[in-house]
């Protein structure tokens, strides 16, 4: 069995976006904050050094509304309470002037890694 408090670790920021991570065995959690005019082309495109991001994301969204577009164009919001699945090649940013705050589940977290 394991646990952790997403809340005693420390942040780490890139931008106007901060993520907490806990690494448990085969699986990362990691609380993401898009904070208010956040967006991914902006704010970490630079540390992930690609165009889009082209990492699948599995989470669930806590506070405030992500807006998503991908390399096709296609759009759709997930705010509070909604699941979403994001595949590789999207870009996306807090809508309005909230925080959008989701919890993702991944298979390791070396993508962000300098």
């Amino acid at each position: 069995m394991q646990g952790a408090t997403l809340s005693d670790i420390t942040p780490e920021a890139y931008g106007r976006i901060s993520k907490r991570t806990a690494q448990l065995t085969d699986v990362d959690v990691t609380q993401v904050t898009f904070h208010a005019g956040a967006k991914w082309s902006e704010d970490l495109r630079e540390a992930a050094r690609t165009e889009l991001c082209e990492l699948p994301h599995v989470a669930l969204v806590t506070a405030g509304t992500l807006g998503v577009v991908m390399r096709d164009g296609a759009y759709q919001e997930f705010s509070a309470g909604d699941a979403m699945l994001l595949p590789p090649g999207h870009d996306a940013w807090a809508v309005g002037e909230s925080d959008c705050t989701f919890v993702e589940f991944s298979r390791g977290n070396e993508y962000y890694a300098q």
